[in-house]
Formats: C-alpha cells, sequence, structure tokens
C-alpha cells in the first residue's frame, strides 16, 4: 500500500527537495505540497473529501501564519489522524520534547542526507506494515515490537576518538559562521587544537552536512581548505 504524503513546508527550494526525496522511497507518493498551516488545512481536508486521505504529514515548525505545533493541535481537533514526522530546524528541546508528546512519531533535524530521511522513512513504513498486519488485539510483546519499528535498530557511532561533545561545539561554531571557515578559525572559537577541528569537519563533510572549499591568501601562499555549513 502506497503512502500518501502532505508535505508541509513555507520555503519553496525546500518543499520542492523534500517532495522528490519522497518520490525517491520505494512505497510514498507526495500527495500535496503546502507552504503554510492555513494550506496545510486545505489540502487535507480536501483529501479526506475526496476519499484519498493523506496518511503521512512531513511538517516544518516554522510556518509563516503559525507554529507547527499549533498546526498539529488544529488538525487533530478536525478529525486529521495522519501521522507527522517533523522536518524542522527547530532544536529546542522543549519543541522536541512538545513534539513527542503530540504523537510526532519522527523527528528530522535540517540539514539532512537522502539517506537519513530514507531512513526514517523506511523505518515509517515498517512500523505501518506491522499496524496493518497486527491482530485486534496484541500482547505486550506485539506492542513493543510495533513502536520498536519506529527507532533504529543502532545509531552509528562516531569515528573512534570523536566525543559528541565536540561535535556539538563544533557543529553549532560552523553552523553559526557568517560564511566559510578554516580549520584554524573553528578551532579557535571552539578552544581545541586546528588538528581536532580539522578531523570533526571533515567528518561533517563526509556526512554531507558540510562543504568543502579552498581559500587562496592574499600572498600566493599555499591553499587552504574551508568548511561551509550546508
Amino acid at each position: 500500500m502506497t503512502v500518501r504524503v502532505l508535505v508541509v513546508e513555507d520555503e519553496a527550494l525546500a518543499a520542492e527537495a523534500h517532495a522528490a526525496y519522497v518520490a525517491r522511497v520505494p512505497g510514498f507518493e507526495v500527495a500535496a505540497v503546502a507552504h503554510s498551516a492555513r494550506d496545510a488545512v486545505r489540502e487535507l481536508d480536501a483529501a479526506r473529501e475526496r476519499q484519498q486521505p493523506v496518511g503521512l504529514v512531513l511538517l516544518d515548525m516554522n510556518l509563516p501564519d503559525g507554529h507547527g505545533l499549533g498546526l498539529l493541535a488544529a488538525l487533530r481537533g478536525a478529525g486529521h489522524l495522519c501521522d507527522v514526522i517533523a522536518v524542522t530546524a527547530a532544536r529546542d528541546t522543549e519543541i522536541v520534547r512538545r513534539a513527542v508528546g503530540q504523537g510526532v512519531v519522527q523527528y528530522i533535524l535540517k540539514p539532512f542526507t537522502f539517506a537519513t530521511f530514507r531512513s526514517k522513512l523506511e523505518q515509517y513504513a515498517d512500523y505501518r506494515s506491522r499496524m496493518d498486519a497486527a491482530p485486534d488485539e496484541v500482547v505486550q510483546d506485539e506492542v513493543d515490537q510495533l513502536f520498536g519499528a519506529l527507532r533504529p535498530i543502532g545509531t552509528a557511532p562516531l569515528p573512534k576518538g570523536m566525543s559528541a561533545e565536540t561535535l556539538r561545539n563544533v557543529t553549532a561554531a560552523l553552523r553559526d559562521a557568517a560564511g566559510d571557515r578554516s580549520a584554524s578559525e573553528l578551532a579557535e572559537v571552539v578552544g581545541t587544537s586546528r588538528v581536532t577541528a580539522r578531523r570533526y569537519l571533515e567528518h561533517l563533510a563526509d556526512q554531507g552536512l558540510a562543504a568543502r572549499g579552498v581559500r587562496y591568501g592574499a600572498s600566493g601562499g599555499r591553499p587552504e581548505v574551508s568548511y561551509r555549513w550546508c
């Protein structure tokens, strides 16, 4: 069974990219794209009237006419029981907590790679298939399996010698930088060595979260690798 997806994203380029990602994952199709909370309600109402309900909403939290969580509450009040995956740059722990409390099944932080997106949708598809095949009454083990389908089997560990705290600091420094930065410049901000900063920056680049560039000094010295948050 194909899952019909509503993409709710106010930025046109991001909405187009998310829709293209959905189309690349087997078992999913784009039902519509909405650029505001009002448009999202309109699209969901229209789909229900056509008896082609949306099964999944990819929801941005920052919309021009309201917050994503407010939209979610309104949808539930209107009887729309579609599942929701947050696709957002909102990193506030309180927002994450409230999203979980309101039934958001997955939370994807921008920016992300297609591999991450596909993994989340595949986990959701596994959950849907298990739910559809479940008996009318379930035992505890079956409930555990249903909920477990929404969680990754295991998160890939960081490379040996790397810490989550330092990665978080380097990520924040690069994300907040105005333009590209070298390993030396990031090292000064984070308070670590250039070699260490470069290792973390290379990790971010390998994950598709940072873009590498080349700087040429004004005096004609050796070129320097620079990094920019994607």
